[in-house]
């Protein structure tokens, strides 16, 4: 299915489509008409789909510079009576907290939406985390579907609610509901227009004694919810046992069950509205119960309200033992309360909690344990062709040549993969977007307590825009001294490519003015160079120069990513390699293609003896060729 059929598929179509295309579709179906977002895995397909359906429907849609921007112009949609969505993934809700913490104390006007898409497992991010934590310290209440379209149903429903509570609401999804594709029945699009207007005298303000209002809008949603739809129970009404479950742990929870034959015996409890409690309709299902069992990723937020719950409310339910992530009895896959969920881990749990044996079906386990043992290691990969590989080589040879031990410091993107192997573990921190600068910029005052080692920050263009701007202008005004190095290579590209203030795209796809990285740096009163990757030995230069200037200094890295060039280019470069230069193993190289550069379009050819091209892969930036030390790589131009 394309985003054609999300997007003009008609009422009473079934679509196998993905969750991020169901909320897209929801939001559509509500009547959105504003969308913005900072482009962030597993979130991305949302905004992207929203995006190119602005030729149809009477919908303005946005990539923004970062995430509190995104919310902040959502928010003004919603203050003239627009429903508007805004999508991010749980790191971006770090970025958006201080605004949203202010504004749903103000509370807004048309239904606005907040869709965040946690990553459990931390499947393309740095860290897993809970968004419902912070939806909680901003006082938001919380959706959380378990499938494509029950997604699609509770965006919908998230407008309703948005607009009867007089706040905010977090559509919270995780990457396996994302990412996962199921049976989606589209409904009829609203098509009414509104007319986007603020009466006179009409105000948004944020102040302290506002905060009751938004407690009571709290209030207002858990009476909706005690009602609501998306909570519901499975199996016996009277069970001693049962099992909470919220988000795609619903889906694991019901196939354990199965697996297990307690269907007949274990009452499963859905809860879809995990903030503010339903208090009533928890309740309902705590009365009788001899033992209760959790099944939630990340952290235990709804274990962790049903037992306050249950504190307050004990008198009258009788003793019931608990079991989940607090206990340890519930781990995820990395531990008591980190990773993710999955059907073996609760059939696990499920089978020590009843005392129902299972036996695994299939191999024998102790097979299985072999099987695993003799699957070889697989490292963090960059694509093929990917201008980051040689950015990295550049800088890693500019500072051994330098001399002073500099200190590397990364920041997130495809160029995260310089802290492992792939990257020639290059960087020394890596935290969050536009850490690496300021942590360069403190390095760089420390000069006077001893600390003599040159900091070098790495961020990406996209980046750059997002969160790289206050650092420099922070370290221009204190006088820090740093070299900053921006990989530009055309694209957010670890999210999927889209586009960013520099790319001259919107999020229509439509043309846009660019801004221009360099003028921004010389704009700041900051030296600025630019340099292309591929020419390696000339961008060590310039690096190994810059490093040794006073203050703060900015070095872009500009070559498209490969990916990127292919599409816009339809053509590459052959390379390949000479059988009769190649040395191979007496080279003395220590066989550099292959098992130091890295690129899996550079192969051993171990019948030969020699190192090989993967033409199937190959990008053809024929880097490998400027290092390889025999010469043996060649590089022809391809129609």
């Amino acid at each position: 299915m394309s985003w054609k059929d999300v997007v003009y598929g008609n009422p009473g179509d079934k679509l196998l489509i993905n969750g991020n295309d169901a909320i897209a579709r929801g939001c559509l179906e509500a009547g959105v008409r504003y969308a913005s977002s900072y482009p962030g895995s597993p979130s991305s397909e949302i905004t992207e789909t929203l995006g190119k359906a602005m030729a149809a429907f009477d919908l303005y849609a946005e990539w923004s510079t970062n995430e509190i921007v995104a919310l902040e112009g959502a928010a003004a949609a919603s203050f003239t009576g627009l429903r508007a969505v805004c999508t991010m993934k749980s790191d971006g809700l770090n970025v958006a907290l201080d605004f949203l913490t202010s504004m749903n104390l103000a509370g807004c006007k048309g239904g606005l939406v907040l869709v965040v898409a946690d990553d459990p497992a931390a499947h393309s991010s740095l860290k897993e985390y809970d968004s419902r934590n912070l939806a909680r310290a901003a006082q938001v209440p919380v959706l959380e579907p378990s499938t494509p379209d029950e997604a699609r149903l509770m965006a919908g429903w998230a407008f309703d609610l948005s607009e009867e509570t007089g706040g905010p609401v977090i559509l919270r999804s995780v990457t396996r509901v994302s990412h996962s594709r199921g049976l989606v029945e589209l409904k009829e699009i609203e098509g009414t227009k509104k007319t986007a207007e603020i009466p006179t005298g009409q105000r948004f303000q944020t102040f302290s004694i506002f905060h009751m209002k938004a407690r009571d809008r709290l209030q207002l949603a858990a009476d909706i919810y005690e009602t609501s739809p998306f909570n519901f129970f499975e199996g016996p009404q009277e069970a001693k046992t049962v099992l909470f479950c919220c988000g795609s742990s619903y889906l694991y929870a019901r196939e354990a069950l199965k697996l297990l034959g307690l269907t007949g015996e274990v009452k499963l409890v859905r809860v879809g509205t995990t903030y503010p409690l339903p208090e009533n309709f928890i309740l309902s299902h705590l009365r009788g119960a001899g033992q209760v069992i959790f099944a939630e990723e990340v952290r235990p937020v709804l274990e962790e309200s049903v037992l306050l719950l249950y504190a307050g409310k004990a008198a009258g339910l009788g003793n019931i033992t608990f079991h989940g992530k607090l206990s340890g009895e519930v781990a995820g896959v990395r531990g008591p309360a980190c990773g993710e969920m999955n059907t073996d881990i609760l059939i696990e749990a499920l089978a020590k909690i009843t005392g129902v044996r299972y036996t695994k079906q299939g191999y024998p386990a102790k097979l299985l344990d072999q099987l695993v043992e003799k699957l070889p290691p697989r490292d963090f990969a960059m694509c093929p062709g990917c201008p980051h590989r040689a950015s990295f080589w550049a800088i890693k040879t500019a500072v051994a040549v330098d001399g002073r031990d500099g200190i590397i410091n990364g920041d997130i993107g495809c160029y995260s993969l310089g802290a492992f192997t792939t990257g020639f573990e290059l960087f020394d921190t890596l935290h969050c977007m536009g850490a690496g600068p300021g942590i360069a910029c403190g390095l760089g005052k420390l000069k006077k307590f001893g600390f003599n080692r040159p900091a070098i920050a790495v961020v990406g263009d996209s980046t750059f825009y997002h969160a790289v701007i206050p650092g420099l202008i922070n370290a221009r005004y204190n006088g820090s001294e740093f070299l900053c190095i921006v990989l530009d290579n055309g694209a957010t590209a670890m999210t999927g490519h889209q586009p960013h203030p520099g790319t001259g795209f919107n999020a229509a796809g439509d043309a846009a003015e660019a801004l221009s990285i360099e003028e921004v740096v010389r704009g700041l009163g900051i030296a600025v160079d630019v340099s292309d990757p591929f020419n390696i030995e000339e961008t060590a230069g310039k690096i190994f120069a810059m490093n040794r200037l006073p203050g703060v200094k900015v070095l872009i890295l500009r070559q498209l990513c490969a990916l990127v060039a292919y599409r816009r280019e339809r053509k590459k470069r052959r390379v390949t390699v000479d059988p009769e230069r190649c040395r191979g193993e007496s080279c003395g190289c220590g066989r550099f293609c292959t098992s130091v550069w890295g690129c899996p379009g550079n192969i051993w050819d171990t019948a030969a003896g020699k190192a090989k091209i993967d033409e199937a892969v190959c990008a053809g930036c024929g880097v490998c060729a400027k290092l390889c030390p025999a010469g043996a790589i060649a590089v022809e131009e391809v129609d």
